[in-house]
Formats: structure tokens, sequence, C-alpha cells
């Protein structure tokens, strides 16, 4: 046990054997996606435990050189590399939430003030790209519907890799801008609110009862950044599940059907997220759905004018670097509010 003693070793070893054990079997590859999520997460637990292992050796090897030497050598060693990977290794044991492996859906939605809020969505949306490119996440744009002058009125991007929805599910909530304008002619300071929403890709066989006669099925054209990116026929989805009021939309693919299929899976995840929401009384934690998107409810502040200082109003974390984030280095922010929840 190190860590604090919350890493389970001998938990993990458990796990991966178990998880071996699948691998063997006949028709393990039968269900490609249900074997792919295995893999995975085999891989990612072995990677951990090859991780704790290491360190423990090396912990205890730098502990024996310690008892061996007079105080003016201890001086002489450097443990910064050590302490940085220990610190890493302790991030990624907070990644334990039931979910926090499962790939998500980010949406983001601009709040009231026109051009203005538009642009601060997209803006947004650009970091969250940006992150998925600097960490190695891959991101695949499900539904993005342009702003009537600038930026986005919505956009929902499906995002996979290493345990996405437990290093982002803190991203949602309101976010606000405040900055000179560039869509005013006489150069006046504005803010901005956008609201991200996160929630996780489910696996596609769970059980979710959708009756047909819930459900309002809408098509139109694909909105695109122009040229032969726009979709001339009615291939965009939009779906309404009546009882809930969740609106889904999907316009990334070329047919029809293709995007039916996409849209009616993340209707699926929100339905079982709203169940899960129900059943743990967790809503706050899990459900990711803002409706108030106004001065006093924002989770983080991007101030660029009149000084630059991003900070997020619930681990504190803050920066005056506000390129460095807005261009997707978020992972310090990230790591602030994992470690924020276990405390």
């Amino acid at each position: 046990m190190i860590l604090g003693g919350h890493f389970d070793l001998e938990g993990k070893r458990k796990k991966i054997a178990e998880l071996d054990t699948f691998t063997k079997k006949e028709n393990f590859w039968s269900d490609i996606e249900q074997a792919n999520k295995i893999n995975k997460e085999l891989a990612w637990n072995k990677k951990i435990v090859e991780k704790v292992e290491h360190l423990t050796k090396e912990l205890e090897e730098n502990i024996e050189l310690c008892e061996l030497l007079n105080e003016e050598d201890l001086e002489s060693i450097d443990l910064e590399k050590l302490k940085k990977e220990i610190e890493e290794l302790e991030l990624n044991t907070l990644l334990n939430g039931p979910h926090d492996s499962l790939n998500c859906y980010l949406e983001i939605h601009p709040g009231a003030g026109g051009t203005e809020s538009c642009d601060w969505a997209s803006m947004l949306l650009r970091m969250y790209k940006m992150f998925c490119d600097k960490y190695d996440y891959t991101y695949e744009v499900i539904e993005e519907q342009k702003g009537e002058e600038a930026g986005i009125k919505s956009a929902t991007i499906l995002i996979k890799g290493n345990y996405p929805f437990g290093y982002l599910k803190n991203e949602r909530g309101v976010h606000r801008l405040v900055r000179i304008s560039p869509f005013d002619s006489n150069a006046r300071r504005h803010t901005s609110f956008a609201s991200v929403s996160v929630t996780p890709e489910y696996d596609s066989n769970i059980e979710i009862d959708i009756k047909e006669s819930d459900l309002k099925i809408d098509v139109y054209h694909s909105s695109g950044a122009g040229g032969q990116s726009v979709n001339t026929s009615n291939s965009a989805v939009r779906i309404t599940h009546l009882p809930t009021k969740i609106v889904v939309t999907c316009q990334n693919e070329r047919s029809q059907l293709k995007n039916k299929e996409q849209a009616m899976k993340l209707l699926k995840s929100k339905l079982y997220q709203l169940e899960e929401d129900k059943k743990l009384q967790e809503v706050k934690a899990l459900k990711g759905e803002i409706t108030d998107i106004n001065f006093g409810s924002q989770i983080r502040n991007y101030v660029l004018e009149p000084y630059k200082l991003i900070k997020d109003l619930r681990s504190g974390y803050e920066t005056s670097n506000t390129d460095k984030v807005l261009n997707g280095e978020i992972l310090p922010i990230l790591e602030s509010l994992l470690k924020g929840e276990e405390r």
C-alpha cells in the first residue's frame, strides 16, 4: 500500500487476472466493441500496477541509500523526478469512479448574449479540441451548429482515449468570459457565458426502453464550413425525447440512417445517466445538465481584460497564462479538480 493508503495493489492484480481470463475465452472477439473495451481496461490496469511496482522499488532503494549517506551527501540526491512520477501515479489512482474509464460526449451551448456568447462557445470548443490533440485523445464532431454571425449555437464531440470522462467530468458547468469585445466598435468590455455538459458514453447494449411514440424526429440540412463539407440532403437528425425534453442531434455522417443511429446512442446514454442520477441521488455529480447560464452560476472565470486571469472557483486553481489555457493546456486545472474531489 502506498500513496496514503488509497491504492489497492492486490485488488488491481485480481482485476488484471479477471480481465485476462476474459481475453482467453473462445468467443472473446465475437463482440468487437466489448473486446476492445476489456483490452483497454486490461492495458490500463497493467500500466498502473507496473508503475506502482517500479516506483515502490525505486523508493525502497532510495531509502536504503539515504540510510547509508551522511547529511552532506544527501543533498546531492535528486528526488524531483521520482516525486513527479509519484504525483502522476497518485492522480491516476483518483480515477476510480464507476464511469471514469468511459469515453464521453462533451456538449457546449452559449448563454444569453447573441454573437458574443456564440463566439465564446466556439473558443471553448477549440480549447477542448486542442486539449485532445495535446494529450493523445481522439475526438469526433457529432454535431456543430454555426452561429448567425460568428461562433457556434451548439456543438457535441465524442472524446475517446484513456479515462476521458474521468478527466473531463468536472468541466460541466457554466464558463464565464470577460474581454474587450471584438464585435463592439466602441471596444467596450463584455461578459459572456457558455455551458459545458459531459456525459459518459455508456455501453451500446445497455437496456433502455424508448417508445417510438415518445420521440420527435426532425431531419434537416447539415451545416458545415462550406464547400464539400456541407451536405445538401436532409441527412442531419435531431431527436427530441418528449417525456424528458432531452434533445440530441447528429450531422457528422452523410447518411441519415447513420446519423439517426448515433443520435439514438447519445440519447440512450443521456437517459441511462438520468436513471443513474435518480438511483444514486447524485444529479449534480453525474447528470451534467446546466439550466441557468448567467451571472453567479459559473464554475470558472476567464478574464482577459482589464487583466489576465483564469480561475476555477471550485479548486481555487488560477493562472495568468490565459493563452496557454485557451490553447488546450487545461490538464493542471483538471488535476486540481481531481485532487479536490479526494479531499
